[in-house]
């Protein structure tokens, strides 16, 4: 099958390599499409490696129809149209996913387009909603509220009844996050995020990591929950102890990609809660997938500057049916 590799200069380029076989529980679909997550990049630059046993072609989320099943799987047909969350493997014709973490497509989604939503539909609810209890009249910031991740969340907390405040560096992102429900847009290259919210905020979710650090406690209201998820601003800061004492505040480090395949806060564990609570939102309109770009597989290395870019607003698809 044709699948992107890394070659030794680090460039993106098309392969043929053999077509995986489902083990136990695993599953082997036919792609229609992959999402590309800035993890992607990380990772072919050698600083998030898959996990033991992972294949090293990139790729977190895909969408597809099931071709063949491993032993040892129930509930899966060949046939079916999926998404779903993946460890690796999704830069590629074809890709085995462990069965418990195949998604059904939302009615009223493309099954091109429900590649959009796997990861950071699982990243987001397990991460606001699960671990820091997002609900109906909090207060929620978003830092790189025009990401992928951050345009998914502005939808989910708008569902749930949360107001929502983002962090952004340009003003075409700040339209669209406007457009999605951003109750207060921040650019963080004009404002401080922390001197317009300070003691305010319930949840923030942040991808910055080190250099955030301070400013978010200084947002934080009391019993305010601090969510880390990348590492963009570093990977160390400094924590005023105080402050976290006296707002009574928790600061929770999270991720998807690491995570048991079953058992409490096993990965198979945010897929099935997703499907439960978070896909009839998803039927119901108030989330969409937000796709800056469609590329054909060949063009992985454009559709990763294209997501690392300015103009890139939700996530970029990469498409290994289209020439």
């Amino acid at each position: 099958m044709r699948a992107i590799v890394v070659d030794d200069e680090k460039n993106l380029v098309v392969d043929e390599i053999p077509t995986p076989v489902p083990a136990a529980g695993e599953v082997l679909v036919r792609v229609e499409a992959a999402g590309i997550n800035r993890a992607d990049l990380m990772q072919r630059q050698g600083l998030y490696p898959p996990p033991p046993g992972i294949t090293d072609v990139m790729g977190m989320e895909i969408s597809g129809t099931v071709v063949a099943l491993g032993s040892e799987v129930g509930g899966p047909a060949v046939g079916d149209e999926v998404c779903a969350l993946m460890a690796g493997g999704g830069y590629a014709e074809y890709a085995v996913v462990p069965a418990a973490q195949l998604l059904p497509v939302p009615a009223g989604i493309s099954l091109i387009d429900a590649a959009a939503l796997p990861e950071v539909a699982s990243t987001v609810w397990s991460t606001i909603v699960m671990d820091a209890g997002l609900k109906e009249g909090d207060l929620l910031l978003v830092h790189g509220g025009g990401s992928g991740i951050g345009t998914h969340a502005i939808q989910v907390a708008k569902a749930l009844g949360a107001r929502v405040a983002v962090t952004v560096g340009s003003e075409g992102k700040a339209q669209r996050c406007r457009e999605l429900g951003a109750d207060i847009v921040i650019n963080y290259r004009e404002q401080d995020f922390a001197a317009e919210l300070a003691g305010q905020v319930d949840v923030i979710l942040d991808i910055m990591g080190g250099s955030y650090l301070p400013r978010n406690i200084d947002a934080l209201g009391v019993g305010g929950r601090l969510v880390i998820i990348g590492m963009q601003g570093g990977f160390t800061g400094e924590v005023n102890v105080g402050a976290l004492i006296g707002k009574r505040a928790r600061v929770i480090g999270l991720n998807v990609r690491n995570r048991p395949l079953t058992g409490p806060g096993s990965k198979a564990e945010i897929v099935a809660a997703v499907a439960a609570d978070e896909w009839p939102l998803v039927e119901r309109g108030l989330i969409a997938p937000v796709i800056s770009a469609r590329l054909p597989l060949a063009d992985a290395e454009q559709g990763q500057a294209l997501l690392e870019s300015k103009d890139s607003v939700g996530k970029v698809l990469l498409l290994p049916r289209e020439a």
